[in-house]
């Protein structure tokens, strides 16, 4: 099968969408599959040189508590025609296309079989309340719908119609499940450790609750030590630590694919004290892989992937009280960290590529038709959105117009 796979998201800005998609088309291609990538980046340098062709540069606008990609114009559209045109799609497969970027283009321009992922999740969005009933139509193209979780299908049943099929995001379980551990920071040895991974200063992803909760963490545990892994700025994470926290709180910097299979078996406990906007937590399901108790918040997507507490701890969310025992109760606890360890391990079993991958060639296969012809390019660019940004560094205006 030819495939086409839209990432609307920057592909060199790390994430866990581009991360889903890069997965995806390589397990695709292990499978005997022809698979092309279309995505924006801001450097084009840093593509691939094969199967991953640039969109063009975008502007980041904010969307589902994060920054979406906002690519619009004669210009992109014309790369995507050309892209469709070229690859001679069976299927093409568009992720995320609600919002104004090169996915929404792709559904705008395309003819036949099409499938979408949809991996936000905010159950209700101002946005999305607005924008919905305008891309409609062209949401209406689309001949199969998958979610990642079942907060993200509520989200596009709330607001963009239809239904969907849940498939989650997959991971790479090997990887994660064997290797070797962090040079002096093994598991089990020295102080217990605590570990968050993921963009520090964003504050939906909980770090100050989880500083707030580590007081109380270090009163019970005085050797305890939390490990901060991911991207922010080093110098505003240091001056947010509070005095007495600073020798027990060291920061990692961004790690590679490599590296951050080590940092999560090397933990005692992996800690996600996220706030909102998560529509299925991967790195969940890769620290369930690696073999480390989890403490989450208890955000409906994280619920799902810990099964409801059955494979992980979930607390209130925001509550840093409630975290610290918590995390205080497990640390103290070896024979639960066992028992959590080996659940997790069964369970992210079920969510390893070479089944998640299957699932969505069986939804691929339900828009295709034997002899029915691929995807083709229309000619006519009055269905494209026109979209004029005023003040790009402030966004303070977006001017919106469909030209019908």
């Amino acid at each position: 099968m030819r495939i086409g796979i839209v990432c609307p998201y920057r592909w060199d800005r790390p994430g866990g969408v581009q991360y889903h998609v890069r997965d995806l088309a390589e397990t695709l291609r292990g499978l005997g599959h022809h698979v092309e990538v279309l995505t924006p980046a801001e450097h084009p340098e840093s593509l691939p040189t094969e199967h991953v062709t640039f969109a063009g540069r975008t502007v980041p606008i904010p969307y589902n508590g994060s920054m979406a990609s906002f690519q619009f114009g004669p210009i992109s559209a014309a790369r995507a025609r050309r892209w469709l045109r070229e690859g001679r799609f069976d299927v093409v497969h568009v992720h995320d296309p609600a919002p104004p970027s090169v996915g929404l283009l792709v559904l705008m321009i395309a003819k036949g079989p099409i499938v979408a992922t949809f991996h936000a999740a905010s159950v209700r969005s101002k946005l999305l309340t607005v924008w919905g009933p305008v891309i409609r139509p062209w949401l209406e193209r689309i001949g199969g719908r998958i979610a990642v979780s079942d907060f993200a299908r509520r989200l596009q049943v709330e607001h963009l119609g239809g239904d969907a099929v849940v498939i989650p995001n997959g991971v790479h379980v090997a990887p994660f499940a064997e290797g070797p551990q962090l040079p002096g920071l093994e598991r089990g040895s020295g102080g217990p450790t605590i570990g968050f991974l993921g963009r520090y200063d964003e504050p939906r992803k909980g770090l100050p609750v989880l500083l707030e909760a580590m007081r109380d963490v270090v009163r019970r545990h005085p050797a305890a030590r939390l490990l901060v892994a991911g991207r922010g700025d080093p110098d505003g994470l240091r001056a947010a630590v509070p005095p007495e926290l600073r020798p027990h709180v060291e920061l990692l910097g961004e790690l590679s694919e490599a590296d951050k299979a080590a940092f999560l078996r090397s933990v005692d406990v992996y800690c996600a004290p996220n706030l909102l906007g998560e529509s299925f937590g991967i790195i969940l399901i890769e620290a369930l892989a690696a073999g480390a108790p989890i403490v989450a918040a208890d955000l409906d997507a994280f619920a799902a992937v810990l099964e409801d507490g059955a494979v992980g701890v979930l607390v209130r969310r925001g509550d840093a009280a409630a975290l610290a025992a918590a995390l205080g109760d497990l640390l103290a606890d070896p024979d639960r960290r066992a028992e959590l360890s080996a659940r997790g391990r069964e369970a992210a079993r079920g969510y390893d590529w070479s089944v998640v991958a299957r699932r969505v060639l069986a939804v691929y296969e339900t828009v295709v038709l034997p002899g029915g012809g691929g995807v083709t390019a229309s000619d006519d660019d009055a269905d494209v959105l026109s979209v004029s940004v005023d003040d790009v560094p402030g966004r303070s205006a977006l001017r919106r117009r469909v030209r019908r």
